[in-house]
């Protein structure tokens, strides 16, 4: 199944681009993705616990099980002052 995954703010900045698209074999969940994404950015990894990883428009858990064309965007925290 592909994923499309996007990525934000200093995500983008540290992948250099704004997203791509990962093969993923069926069952696949959060965890799984983010495990190839890691090892195609090692970077990204840095930013692992403080991730926020939403599918479409609602923030998932690592164990959320992914379905083909599902649409995953990676972001740091929102930082205010």
């Amino acid at each position: 199944m592909e994923i499309h995954v996007h990525f934000y703010s200093y995500c983008k900045d540290i992948t250099k681009c704004p997203g791509i698209i990962e093969s993923m074999p069926d069952g696949s969940r959060i965890s799984d993705l983010l495990g190839k994404i890691f090892a195609r950015f090692p970077e990204l990894a840095k930013l692992s616990s403080s991730l926020l990883i939403a599918v479409g428009v609602d923030y998932q858990a690592r164990d959320y099980v992914l379905k083909d064309g599902d649409e995953v965007s990676l972001f740091p925290p929102v930082q205010g002052g």
